[in-house]
């Protein structure tokens, strides 16, 4: 039989226990879910079968929550990401790994197939250094709204809430970003633009 004592201490337990899930939940509603749109691209770029993102995101999900249940980390959104890149990581690995046995010729791996040449790294890097100087050159509100919804993924109305602005606003910052970007990148200035 027990004490009362014992009793009271369990049901401190318990509720210690509800209020610490509680505030797990709370966590992970206010500071993980809000960044979906932004874990989802970043799966969809960095994983090349885009059937998988649904499972690979709730796969960083359950990562995420276990590790929270232990501690919950400082800054919720690297951890996130890191998460995201390290589950991405060991999924290549577990896909790629081949007894080299097995394997007669080592080109029928492919690899050499998957990466481009030094040419193309060539472009494609000076192609990246016109793209960061054309967007240095934009107004710095419609470089942050293009920034959150062309690279991180937010929709407009996620972009609204965190520059604090109208839907209307950001709407005009993503026209103002991709006509001015497509003038530097591939036209005229608006300057020499003949008027309609």
């Amino acid at each position: 039989m027990t004490d009362a004592s014992d009793t009271d201490r369990k049901k401190a337990n318990g509720q210690a226990m509800t209020d610490r899930q509680a505030d797990l939940h709370a966590w992970f509603l206010r500071e993980v879910l809000p960044l979906e749109a932004a874990l989802t691209q970043f799966l969809r770029n960095n994983w090349r079968n885009r059937a998988d993102v649904a499972d690979l995101l709730q796969d960083v999900y359950v990562r995420v929550y276990q590790s929270a249940r232990k501690q919950l980390p400082k800054a919720t959104r690297p951890f996130l990401f890191t998460t995201a890149r390290n589950l991405i990581v060991d999924r290549v690995r577990s896909d790629k790994v081949v007894p080299l046995e097995v394997v007669d010729d080592l080109d029928a791996l492919g690899v050499a197939a998957e990466a481009p040449g030094p040419d193309a790294q060539a472009t494609a890097r000076d192609e990246l250094r016109r793209v960061q100087a054309a967007l240095e050159q934009l107004p710095p509100r419609a470089r942050e709204a293009f920034v959150l919804h062309h690279i991180e993924g937010l929709s407009q109305g996620e972009i609204a809430l965190r520059m604090k602005i109208s839907d209307k606003t950001v709407s005009g910052h993503l026209k103002e970003g991709v006509e001015t970007l497509a003038d530097l990148l591939y036209g005229e200035p608006p300057a020499k633009r003949a008027k309609p």
